[in-house]
């Protein structure tokens, strides 16, 4: 398997939004930012920050668009065409809805699931071919109620289970980031829940 290239957390710029759970994706990028040492700088071109990563010898990128999460696919394709990085050598990790919080798991391809980050995505990057990294937020139960869930602040203990599986997923990114995925997806998914 090819190594992975761009690591793309996805999320809303602002400090209102930071402690949102639609932020997960961010919260992610930051703390593996924060473990290899990388610091964020905002790139104009790509309307983002971007870092530089190191992890366990294999270089790699990472980024947060600083478009909504509704366009994040205009920031992630305009990095991933400069420097001719293909769909296949990208990580996006983002929240999701269809998993508690505390779990994470990993996926390789798979259409948007009614996540306006990766539908724009697909429609930017013309592929549905990359990687994922799915971290669970809950659901409130409604469809009706999923705006303002994803815009709200998760509850201390949610977001304690959240933080610990960012933990769990932040030790399998050797592996993942050497193109091995399948065993971080069997190390991570055979985690006991929480």
């Amino acid at each position: 398997m090819p190594a992975i290239q761009l690591i793309v957390g996805l999320g809303n710029p602002g400090s209102e939004y930071e402690p949102t759970r639609h932020n997960a994706g961010f919260w992610f990028v930051d703390a593996l930012a924060s473990r290899c040492g990388g610091e964020f700088r905002g790139e104009s071109r790509f309307q983002s920050e971007v870092a530089r990563c190191r992890v366990d010898g294999v270089d790699c990128r990472l980024q947060k668009p600083g478009t909504f999460m509704n366009r994040s696919g205009q920031a992630v394709g305009a990095l991933m065409r400069f420097f001719r990085i293909p769909a296949g050598e990208i990580l996006v990790v983002h929240d999701e809805l269809d998993l508690p919080p505390g779990t994470v798991r990993l996926k390789k391809g798979g259409g948007h699931g009614g996540h306006n980050g990766l539908r724009d995505l697909i429609s930017h990057l013309g592929s549905k071919d990359f990687h994922r990294l799915r971290i669970g937020i809950g659901h409130p139960g409604h469809r009706d109620q999923v705006v303002d869930y994803v815009l709200k602040k998760p509850s201390g203990a949610e977001r304690q289970l959240i933080d610990d599986a960012i933990h769990d997923a932040l030790a399998v990114m050797p592996d993942v980031v050497a193109g091995h995925i399948d065993k971080a997806m069997n190390a991570l998914h055979t985690r006991k829940a929480p």
